[in-house]
This record gives structure tokens, C-alpha cells and sequence, in this order.
């Protein structure tokens, strides 16, 4: 059945505008944003095809890739640029408000709930850093490398560079295990080693190391391994 075939209140338009967005189920939303359907399907029956197609990767449609969307029957370019378009900005207006309520000194749980939604549905490994100002509380995200599923390389330089450049005054790191366990590596204790002492010579204090697996988390300060 076509979307304008349903009854006018089952139709993910006329139910949003009545009852708000939080009323629809996550098909309906995803139909609204892929606007048409097929031949066969409806943009709402599209929609559950692509949910169903991604749903057996653990990050589902926040980690699917643009040509893994267009694989799908029914999803082109368009269809699917429109979807990535439509998560990133979801990601991005979610870690801005998770910026902002972290008013204070930044804590290894801020970072997790800042950076959990964006790597938990990376499949490769990715290491960030954060730049923190003489406060402790967060400035800006800088992305220092992307790996493949278990390691991402790292040199102090390309952490403490940038920082050196925003006038930080501590920096956070943090990468995930695609594995989903966030136990730490011997390579992540000796990348933790190196820029520590990179820190002590550059002056702007690591103040963490933090890696992020699935639902959870491993603090190297809380674990000390950084003093």
C-alpha cells in the first residue's frame, strides 16, 4: 500500500504534525527522510527494508556506510546520502548538547557520553583527542587517527600539535575496540607511555586515556596507569 493510501491519521506526515516526531516508530521516521518508495514498496515499506538490511550489524543504521545503503534495492545516491546526512547530523547535534551540559571540569564518563554514540558504531579504530582549557572543561574534538579493525596508528606529534595550536592546556585521549571490550592493549599502555612523556616535555598535562567499547568503558587514570 503507498503512503497515500492509508488513512490520513497512519501517514508518518500527518502523524508527526499531530502528535510530534516522537510519535513515529523509527521506520516512519526513516520514511520521511527517504521521501519516495519503489514501484513495490512504499517509502514506508522501503524504509523497513533498509532497517532490516542494516540491523544485523551492531551499530545498525548509525554505522552503515553510504555505498552499504545503496546496495540495497530501492536506495540510490540520493536516497542514500540523505539518510548518512540525516545520522551525522543527529551524532553531531547530540555530542554538542553532551558539550554543553559538561559545564565543569570534564570527568572520563563526560568523554564516554560525549564520544560513545559515534564509536561504539565504528567499525574501525578510531583515536581522538580532546583539547581541555585551563579549567579542565572541554574545547574541541580533534580526530588524530583512523585504523582498521584493531589498531589505529598514533604519534605524539599528531596529538600534541594541534593541541600546541589551540593553546590547550590538557588533552584527553581516547579510542575505541571495535571488539566491543575495552580492556587496554599492551600497545595502548605503551601509546600511553609515549605521550605521557611527550606531555611532560610539550607542558600540556594528558590528563586521560580513555577507550570505549560497547556500553562500557576503561579509564587508564582511574586505572593508574596515568598519574
Amino acid at each position: 500500500m503507498q503512503i497515500k493510501s492509508m488513512p490520513e491519521n497512519e501517514r508518518p506526515q500527518e502523524k508527526l504534525l499531530f502528535a510530534g516526531p516522537g510519535a513515529l516508530s523509527n521506520a516512519e521516521l526513516l520514511a520521511l527522510i527517504i521521501r519516495t518508495g519503489t514501484d513495490k514498496l512504499s517509502a514506508l515499506q522501503l524504509a523497513e527494508e533498509v532497517i532490516s538490511a542494516v540491523s544485523e550489524d551492531a551499530g545498525g543504521l548509525a554505522s552503515a556506510d553510504v555505498r552499504e545503503l545503496m546496495n540495497i534495492r530501492g536506495i540510490g545516491a540520493a536516497k542514500a546520502c540523505s539518510v548518512a546526512a540525516s545520522v551525522e547530523l543527529s551524532k553531531r547535534l547530540l555530542s554538542g548538547c553532551v558539550a554543553e551540559r559538561a559545564a565543569g571540569p570534564a570527568t572520563a564518563h563526560d568523554v564516554y557520553e560525549l564520544l560513545c554514540k559515534d564509536m561504539m558504531s565504528e567499525k574501525r579504530e578510531l583515536f581522538v583527542s580532546l583539547h581541555l582549557n585551563t579549567k579542565m572543561q572541554i574545547e574541541s574534538k580533534h580526530i588524530v587517527s583512523i585504523g582498521c579493525l584493531d589498531s589505529a596508528p598514533v604519534h605524539p606529534r599528531e596529538v600534541f600539535r594541534p593541541a600546541v595550536r589551540s593553546g590547550a592546556a590538557a588533552v584527553i585521549v581516547a579510542h575505541n575496540h571495535p571488539s566491543g571490550d575495552p580492556e587496554p592493549s599492551k600497545e595502548d599502555k605503551a601509546v600511553t607511555e609515549r605521550l605521557l612523556k611527550a606531555s611532560s616535555v610539550m607542558g600540556i598535562k594528558l590528563l586521560d586515556h580513555i577507550i570505549i567499547g560497547h556500553g562500557r568503558y576503561v579509564s587508564l587514570r582511574e586505572a593508574g596507569l596515568i598519574p
